[in-house]
């Protein structure tokens, strides 16, 4: 497709294109983060300054006038130093093409070239090796070689291929992303935004997804307290993000100046971006004394957001991670399990890593690699504990073969349970260790049960929405109206019931200790052998996970 000018609605449709394609790599762009003290996940950062901006946007033909209600909605709505910086490249851009009504390719060069400096000039410090370095070097690398006859898409084309160039020499630029291993958050976030929109262009709409809104939870997690004591030191400071609205009455300084008020923000603090938009100024500091700078702001105005933590605890967390990734092993495995419970018994029973693999425990390929990164072994071993997620395991190892990954088949963290008991881990024979741990899931069967979220019919069995319902080995076999008495048929239709030594119970989420006790008494019953052993699991979906061997 070639086209030749484009106007608001066209920069509209463009820029959704855009945010769709960010939020589909938006985990990944997160994953990026490397720094010792992240302010926040840069891929979500970006996403919801761009969302902000997309939402309070006014699609019209006339360019100058959609591209100011956007920027005025990315500035309030920018989150940490990636959204910050985005909002203000938008910022220049509006600024350069302001009373534009169609865009051609001179004039998208001009703002391109608008955007980055504009940027660059709200960072008080600027770091090469960044989205500032991409954002740059991509309009300057090509600026002479647009002309009359370049059309809108072949300048996104080449202003993203020159992007992509520059995001893989950003960890030459930034040291502390080549001893990670891994290119810059931003820049790759900022690259994302602007292939989507090439896209678009081409004919290729992007699926957004579910809306951020709908699938996370804003809320950040909550800190881990017991890094950070009376006994701690203190030498990361605060971060600091807010919004400040300036005042006209009275009751405020009025000789309000940006270059003084950074002069000030200068000598209490550090990692400085601030921006001023009308009345407005957003700033980003990280500083030892907050209270310093929230007096001499509110001198000005009074604060529209605000945000305070304490960087320390992320630091200290960083550490912890940086220690346990340092500790050299011949084997290292990572499970993945679903439930507090089910977490800490992995855990606790060895596993290196233990992916959260949420309620579905559907983690991605990207997931794993993660993982993989953060080990330092000879050979990892991977148990998915989930049918679902071998194939993703299997991928990832397929995409780090320096690795030496080994995915071992487990379909349940029942499996999963039995195959990380039979490993020998004071041992430095890792192709025994594998072969134990494949042994491990031989002859285990797995009972799930759950209740019935629709009809279902298969062979000669089926079930109503609201029974409850066994699986056995992912295949269903009994149907009641009452769990205990529908695993208590399914356990009498093992073979050999009576002769099977090993039960594992896992307690689902919900679920009483009374429950529990009379679900052991009838395993006892059915199989005399077995001693069961109850874990009270926490996982979601299912109320029961018995493995028996």
């Amino acid at each position: 497709m070639s086209v030749k000018r484009i106007n608001g609605i066209h920069l509209d449709l463009m820029l959704r294109n855009g945010l769709a394609n960010l939020h589909r790599y938006e985990a990944e762009v997160n994953k990026m983060n490397v720094f010792p003290v992240p302010d926040g996940d840069t891929g979500t950062n970006m996403y919801m300054t761009l969302k902000n901006g997309l939402d309070s946007a006014k699609p019209t033909e006339e360019s100058g006038r959609y591209l100011k209600s956007l920027s005025d909605g990315m500035l309030l709505g920018a989150r940490g130093n990636s959204g910050v910086i985005l909002s203000q490249f938008f910022k220049g851009f509006f600024l350069e093409l302001s009373r534009c009504g169609l865009l051609g390719p001179g004039e998208l060069r001009a703002g391109l070239i608008r955007g980055y400096r504009t940027a660059y000039e709200a960072v008080i410090n600027p770091v090469e090796g960044t989205m500032l370095s991409a954002a740059r070097e991509g309009i300057e690398h090509i600026r002479t070689q647009i002309t009359r006859n370049t059309t809108v898409d072949s300048l996104l084309a080449m202003y993203v291929a020159e992007m992509k160039k520059t995001l893989s020499f950003t960890p030459e630029m930034l040291p502390v992303l080549k001893e990670a291993g891994v290119v810059d958050s931003g820049a790759y976030g900022f690259i994302l935004i602007f292939e989507g929109m090439l896209c678009y262009l081409r004919g290729e709409t992007i699926d957004p997804g579910s809306d951020v809104t709908e699938t996370r939870n804003d809320a950040a997690p909550s800190p881990d307290f017991s890094l950070f004591d009376e006994n701690s030191r203190f030498e990361d400071g605060y971060c600091m993000e807010f919004i400040l609205q300036l005042m006209s009455n009275g009751e405020y300084d009025q000789s309000f100046s940006l270059e003084k008020y950074i002069s000030m923000l200068k000598s209490r603090g550090e990692s400085i971006v601030c921006v001023q938009d009308g009345k407005r100024v957003k700033v980003h500091v990280h500083t030892k004394k907050p209270a310093n700078i929230i007096h001499n702001s509110q001198k000005y105005g009074e604060f529209l957001t605000f945000k305070l933590e304490n960087m320390q605890i992320q630091h200290n967390e960083h550490d912890k991670t940086v220690e346990k990734k340092k500790e050299h092993k011949p084997l290292a495995v990572i499970a993945v399990a679903n439930g507090e419970g089910v977490k800490q018994l992995f855990s606790d029973l060895g596993c290196d890593v233990v992916l959260d693999g949420g309620v579905t425990m559907n983690s991605s390929s990207n997931d794993f690699v993660d993982a993989f990164d953060r080990l330092d072994a000879d050979a990892i071993a991977v148990l998915p504990n989930n049918k679902n997620v071998i194939l993703a395991a299997r991928q990832a190892a397929s995409l780090r073969p320096d690795k030496n990954v080994t995915v071992i088949p487990s379909e349940s963290f029942a499996e999963g349970y039995f195959a990380i008991a039979m490993d020998i881990q004071d041992s430095d024979d890792i192709a025994m260790r594998l072969e134990q741990m494949n042994r491990g899931i031989e002859g285990v069967i797995t009972l799930s049960e759950t209740t019935a979220s629709r009809d279902y019919s298969y062979r000669e069995i089926s079930c109503k929405k609201g029974d409850e319902i066994v699986l056995r080995d992912g295949e269903l076999v009994c149907v009641s109206s009452d769990r205990t008495a529908a695993l208590t048929e399914a356990l009498r239709m093992i073979d050999e019931a009576s002769d099977r030594e090993t039960c594992v119970l896992f307690k689902g989420s919900g679920i009483s200790d009374e429950e529990g006790e009379t679900l052991c008494d009838t395993v006892r019953s059915i199989c005399p052998l077995a001693d069961p052993v109850l874990i009270d699991g926490g996982q979601e979906i299912y109320h029961w996970i018995l493995g028996i061997l």
